[in-house]
C-alpha cells in the first residue's frame, strides 16, 4: 500500500481560497462518502480541515496512488468551486515516506502557523474518528494516524516546542492590549461557542475586562459557555443591534457566509460616535466581511494577520525543533518499513496456501496407507519425506537450471532461507 497527501494550507493558499475548501466535523462523513462513490479506486480516505488546512490522505496500492492523484484534485477542485488549475496552483502532493513525514509534522504542530500549537492534534484525531465512521479510513491510514499521534506525544513530552509558542487567543489578547489602555474598561463579544472561541475566552477572562458576552446560534450552547465565563449570553439574531455596545469582538463560527457585514459594523461605528472596535476573525470561511478592514475606527485582523506575531525566533525554538525533526524521521522510517512489509503480504498468504495445499495431500495419502494396514512409523516416514521433497523441489530446481553468478547468488538466498543456523554452503565459506 501507498497514502498520497493532497492539501492546501496558510503557506500556500491565501484565506479567502482556503475558506472554500473548509469542511465542518458535520460534513467530513458525507464528504468522504462521496468522494469513494466518485473515485472507487480510493479504498482509503480522510480529510483533515482546520482554519489553517484542508487536506485529504487517500492510500492505496502503490500503483493507484499515483493514479488517483487527478481525480482527488478534480473532486477537491468541484468541492470548493473552483478549476482544478487554480487547485493545483496552490496544492502540494506528497506520497509515500513523504506524506507521512507531513502528517506526521502536522500533529506534532510543526507545520502549524502558530509552532506547537496543540489544537491540530486534536483536530486530526476528530478527522480520524469521522473518516472511521464514514467506512473510509481503512488499516493503512489507520496505522499512520495512530503512529503519528504517538510521535507527537513524543515531541511534546521530550521537547519544548510547545514552550515556544504564541497562541491565536493569546496573541489576540496581546493585539487589543496594544491598541487599549486597560483592557479592564472593555467589553468583549465573543460570537461562536467552539473550541477556538472557549480559548480565547480564557485568555480576555483572565485580564477581568468590564463584560463579557457570547452571542451563538444556538441559545443553549452559547448560555453553556457565558454560564463559565459569567458572560452574558446572545442570540446570534440580535447581533446588529448589540454590536456597538462592544469594544471587542472575537468570532470563530462555523458559517459558510460572512455572519458580521459592512452595513452592521457602519451601523455600530456610527452607534459608537466612531469610538474604535477591535475585531478579530478566527473563522475559515471568514465570519466577518472583509471590506470592514477599510473602515477608519475598526481593527480588524484574521487568523492570517495574526501570523506575525506568533512566530518566534531563538536558540531555543531552533533547538527544540531540530529535536523534534529527529524524533518524527524515526517514526517515518518505522511506519514506511511496516508499509513495506504490508507489500509482502499477499505473497506470505500464497505461501501459507501452498503449504496447507501440500499438508492436506500427504496426511490424504497417509490415512489411505493406515487404512491399508501400513506400519505407522513407514507411514510417519513417509509423510515427512514428501513435505520436505514439496518444499525443497522450487528451490532446487532453481539452483539446477541457474548458472554462473545467477547461480552464486541464488545459493545465497537459498542459504538465508533454509540453513539459519546450520552450517553454511561451500560458497558461503569461500567468502
Amino acid at each position: 500500500m501507498s497514502v498520497l497527501a493532497l492539501g492546501l494550507n496558510h503557506a500556500t493558499a491565501p484565506l479567502d481560497l482556503r475558506g472554500r475548501f473548509a469542511f465542518s466535523n458535520e460534513q467530513l462523513v458525507p464528504a468522504l462518502q462521496a468522494f469513494r462513490e466518485r473515485v472507487q479506486r480510493a479504498p482509503e480516505a480522510a480529510l483533515v480541515s482546520t482554519c489553517n488546512r484542508t487536506e485529504l490522505y487517500v492510500a492505496g496500492e502503490p500503483g493507484d496512488a499515483s493514479a488517483l492523484l487527478t481525480p482527488a484534485v478534480d473532486w477537491l477542485a468541484e468541492v470548493g468551486g473552483v478549476g482544478s488549475h487554480t487547485l493545483r496552483d496552490h496544492a502540494y502532493v506528497l506520497q509515500g515516506g513523504a506524506a507521512a513525514r507531513h502528517a506526521f509534522r502536522v500533529a506534532s504542530g510543526l507545520d502549524s502557523m502558530v509552532l506547537g500549537e496543540p489544537q491540530i492534534l486534536g483536530q486530526m484525531k476528530q478527522a480520524v474518528r469521522e473518516a472511521d465512521t464514514a467506512g473510509t479510513l481503512g488499516t493503512t491510514l489507520h496505522q499512520m494516524f495512530q503512529r503519528s499521534f504517538a510521535v507527537a506525544k513524543e515531541v511534546r513530552t521530550c521537547t519544548e516546542i510547545g514552550a515556544h509558542s504564541i497562541s491565536m487567543a493569546a496573541a489576540s489578547v496581546r493585539l487589543a492590549s496594544q491598541l487599549f489602555e486597560d483592557l479592564r474598561e472593555l467589553k468583549v463579544l465573543f460570537v461562536g461557542a467552539g473550541e477556538m472561541i472557549e480559548l480565547v475566552a480564557t485568555h480576555f477572562a483572565a485580564r477581568t475586562p468590564r463584560a463579557l458576552a457570547v452571542a451563538n446560534r444556538t441559545l443553549e450552547r452559547g448560555e453553556k459557555l457565558a454560564v463559565r465565563f459569567g458572560a452574558e449570553a446572545l442570540r446570534l439574531a440580535d447581533l446588529p443591534q448589540r454590536l456597538a455596545d462592544f469594544d471587542v469582538v472575537v468570532s470563530c463560527t462555523a458559517s459558510s457566509l460572512p455572519i458580521i457585514g459592512l452595513g452592521a459594523v457602519e451601523r455600530a461605528l456610527k452607534a459608537r460616535k466612531h469610538r474604535p472596535m477591535f475585531m478579530v476573525d478566527l473563522a475559515v470561511p471568514r465570519d466577518i466581511e472583509p471590506e470592514v478592514a477599510r473602515l477608519r475606527d475598526v481593527y480588524l485582523y484574521t487568523v492570517d494577520d495574526l501570523s506575525a506575531l506568533v512566530q518566534i525566533a531563538g536558540e531555543k525554538r531552533q533547538a527544540a525543533v531540530e529535536q523534534a525533526e529527529a524524533i518524527i524521521e524515526t517514526g517515518v522510517q518505522g511506519f514506511v518499513h511496516w508499509l513495506d512489509q504490508r507489500g509482502t503480504v499477499p505473497l506470505i498468504q500464497a505461501l501459507n496456501a501452498q503449504a496447507d495445499d501440500w499438508r492436506a495431500g500427504e496426511i490424504a495419502r497417509a490415512r489411505k496407507l493406515l487404512a491399508k494396514g501400513e506400519d505407522v512409523e513407514a507411514v510417519l516416514d513417509a509423510l515427512s519425506r514428501g513435505l520436505t521433497q514439496k518444499m525443497l523441489h522450487g528451490a532446487l530446481a532453481e539452483l539446477h537450471a541457474a548458472d554462473g553468478e545467477q547461480r552464486a547468488q541464488l545459493a545465497q538466498t537459498v542459504s538465508r532461507l533454509f540453513l539459519r543456523g546450520a552450517a553454511r554452503t561451500p560458497g558461503d565459506n569461500q567468502r
